[in-house]
């Protein structure tokens, strides 16, 4: 085992698209040992390659390199083959296609050098009015989740990529987002075993790493979120189930802990509370609090030596299992494309009769200009992005508006063109699509919309280029829609 240090128990950001002199400097002397990287960090695959080389000597031999790579909309590290969101291969059903795509992703991020994936989302989005999962899930049903994401999970770690399923104990069932407040799952220990827990325990023996969830699930735990709570990461995960893999929070500046227990007492926390490592972003002089607090409860002996020593080796054993080194798989890398664009257009589902129209037929466009990211996701697809699926279509004119949930439908003119309706922005739209009657709905991004509005409606799950060209395929009828969308968008 190497030499303890607590800073070897956070995981860090960094600025910029290459490795300055200062910040490497800081991640030597803090011993850090794990840093994740954000679309900021991320040029030209060059670019990457440049700074993961610089990256891995820096940080030596037990690097842990993370990175969300999930699917659909949440890839940092798009010029890689984009993968469909997990709902997406949910609608597919196709467990060995899943286990392909896992295994796909992998091959991408280790070709760069990266070594840890936080991905497969174990999430069951069981909550249309989700804000911040809904298709990052698999499914609302616990054992499709486990079935797919568990084949997803297998591919990865067959090419020698560490996953990090999340996020426990399950935020599928939530209605705020724990980026900007703190959420509460009201259910007893029996609902959230039937539910929430279900693929986490389903997988936790093949799971090398999970992430921890900033969620109060007051009947285990009045006080404190998962992420800081004793009862649930120590006393489901680690005591009922026995599992020995590495626990990391997310990140600690999220609002949901930031506001109410600030860095240096949720880091503690966290590691007393059964975690491993700390995702503590921001400046290095905010990282700072976070390691500084917790040497100083190593030493004060609020942390005891056994407790950073155990979290140190489960991280040592997840380096060793999974390295950080650049194996270049970019002959594969034609293949990987092409099955990611084949289960995007697998995933493709038309709900309540939805057919293309003629491409002769006068349509209308109803289109949103740009969706700017929400630091979680990417930014949704552009107006010109959606335009361009309608362009063998030889009479469309194009409405761009620049909110699209301000809609008046009583404004779009009803004059025989066929209104179509498309969706680029992930939010719901809200009581005033109650009114809108689209004569064809595409929603790119957040399925569901289709609740929102009556309607025929193709579900795409995302808008990677593979989901695109798959949408322009239907559209141009050169493909059929064939997916299947979970209960409650049917």
């Amino acid at each position: 085992m190497s030499t303890f240090d607590p800073g070897r128990l956070v995981m860090v950001d960094i600025p910029g698209q290459s490795l300055d002199a200062e910040t490497a400097a800081f991640l030597r002397e803090q011993k850090i040992r794990s840093v994740c990287l954000f679309r900021k960090n991320l040029g030209s695959e060059a670019d990457v390659r440049a700074l993961m080389r610089d990256l891995i000597q820096v940080l030596g031999p037990e690097a842990l390199i993370g990175i969300d790579q999930e699917g659909g909309a949440v890839v940092r590290a798009t010029f890689l083959p984009q993968p469909p969101s997990a709902m997406a291969l949910g609608a597919g059903g196709d467990a060995a296609r899943a286990e392909a795509v896992g295994a796909a992703v992998a091959r991408g991020l280790r070709s760069l050098g990266i070594n840890w994936n936080f991905a497969p989302v174990l999430d069951v989005n069981n909550n249309p009015a989700n804000p911040v999962i809904a298709e990052r899930s698999f499914s609302n049903d616990p054992d499709e989740v486990s079935r797919l994401a568990g084949a997803w999970m297998r591919g990865s770690l067959a090419e020698g990529v560490a996953c990090c399923v999340k996020h426990f104990p399950g935020h599928g069932d939530t209605h705020v987002d724990s980026h900007h407040a703190l959420p509460t799952v009201d259910k007893s220990r029996a609902e959230l075993d039937a539910l929430e827990l279900r693929p986490f325990k389903a997988l936790a023996a093949r799971a090398p790493a999970m992430m921890t969830a900033h969620i109060v699930y007051p009947q285990i735990d009045p006080e404190r979120p998962a992420t800081l709570s004793p009862q649930l990461l120590k006393g489901i995960l680690r005591d009922d189930w026995g599992y020995d893999g590495v626990v990391i929070t997310d990140a600690l500046m999220m609002k949901a802990v930031a506001e109410r227990f600030g860095y240096a007492r949720s880091a503690v926390m966290a590691i007393a509370a059964g975690a491993d490592m700390v995702l503590a972003q921001g400046s290095p002089q905010e990282q700072l609090v976070a390691i500084n607090a917790l040497r100083e409860a190593f030493a004060s002996g609020q942390l005891t030596k056994a407790q950073g020593e155990v979290a140190n080796a489960r991280l040592d054993k997840l380096a060793a299992a999974y390295p950080a080194r650049a194996v270049d798989d970019v002959a594969a890398r034609a293949a990987d494309h092409a099955l990611m664009a084949q289960a995007w257009a697998a995933g493709l589902t038309a709900l309540r009769g939805a057919m293309p129209p003629a491409l002769d037929a006068p349509i209308r466009v109803i289109v949103q200009g740009d969706v700017p990211t929400d630091m979680v996701s990417e930014a949704g697809p552009t107006g010109r992005q959606a335009v361009a699926l309608f362009d063998a279509f030889s009479d469309a004119q194009i409405q761009m508006v620049d909110d699209i949930s301000k809609l008046d439908w009583g404004t779009v003119p009803q004059d025989g063109r066929v209104n179509i309706l498309v969706s680029t922005r992930r939010a719901r739209y809200g009581l005033a699509a109650a009114e809108w009657r689209p004569d064809l709905h595409l929603s790119l991004w957040n399925p569901y919309q289709a609740v929102d509005v009556a309607g025929p409606t193709l579900l795409s799950w995302g808008f990677a280029p593979g989901a695109l060209a798959g949408i322009k395929a239907w559209l141009e009828g050169r493909a059929d829609a064939t997916g299947r969308a979970p209960q409650g968008l049917q």
